[in-house]
């Protein structure tokens, strides 16, 4: 193991009601944070195959040290800090490179089946190219890697939108950096991604992959029940909003919510 390789993986304490809503219905709450659960566990399984690497955790909330202590002993442990994701992500590489890292790579916690060749490639990349990121299916990236901070492909990119990759391409390309794409995988975000590891978890199961993943798939019959999970519509009056609106569409909990409707009442703004 190397310090001069650094593996993270952004992470959050599995919380029904918090965690995995979009998969809600057709799993209840407490089925979606047990799933990420699992896929937290496949994740650091997949990290552990990766050698000559230092491995870490960027963890949210500040509280659920503990439990990720139990879950990676062998990793270190770094609380997320940061309003936004961007942010996050900028402190946790920067904070890497400052102990010591010469490489550093992030990944996500919703792709239990990624291929770890995927995050081996990633560092071989980095050897030539400034940057390297792996695309999503939904336009997103799976994993971002550097080898000296790059604050503003993190600052001025807006996160979780359908052109998150070709954003960060572009900004890239404006400030001269080179850039390497890993393969297109895709985490598990919607029903429809569910499907998709669903239908395709057995094959992966076979080499060793994702175990706990498709044992709780196995064991839970998901594809057939009904949830009775409430979905939420959020309904907002607005008046001369012009000011104030986006601020608070911000605050909004969109993952808890099903339906956002904004009634404007005759603004003159």
């Amino acid at each position: 193991m190397t310090k001069s390789n650094a593996l993270l993986v952004v992470a959050k304490q599995p919380t029904p009601g918090q965690t995995k809503t979009r998969l809600c219905p057709p799993l209840t709450y407490e089925q979606a944070a047990k799933l990420y659960d699992c896929f937290l566990r496949d994740t650091l399984q997949i990290m552990r195959s990766v050698t000559n690497v230092q491995y870490g955790v960027g963890f949210l909330p500040t509280e659920a040290r503990e439990y990720f202590h139990q879950l990676a002993p062998d990793m270190e442990l770094t609380c997320q800090r940061g309003m936004t994701l961007g942010e996050r992500l900028d402190n946790l590489l920067t904070d890497s490179f400052n102990n010591g890292s010469e490489r550093v790579v992030v990944i996500n916690s919703d792709s239990p089946t990624l291929p770890a060749a995927y995050l081996s490639q990633a560092f071989e990349d980095l050897t030539k190219a400034d940057v390297v990121l792996g695309p999503t299916q939904d336009g997103g990236y799976y994993l971002i890697g550097m080898k000296q901070p790059q604050p503003e492909l993190l600052h001025k990119v807006q996160m979780s939108t359908p052109h998150v990759l070709a954003d960060t391409l572009a900004l890239a390309e404006s400030s001269g950096l080179t850039v390497s794409l890993l393969p297109t995988w895709y985490d598990v975000d919607t029903i429809e991604d569910l499907y998709q590891l669903d239908d395709e978890i057995a094959d992966m199961v076979a080499n060793g992959k994702a175990t706990a993943t498709q044992q709780w798939l196995s064991k839970t019959n998901w594809r057939n029940q009904q949830s009775d999970t409430s979905r939420t519509s959020l309904i907002i009056p607005a008046l001369n909003e012009a000011d104030c609106l986006a601020r608070l569409l911000a605050e909004v909990p969109v993952d808890l919510i099903h339906q956002l409707i904004v009634v404007d009442n005759g603004s003159t703004d």
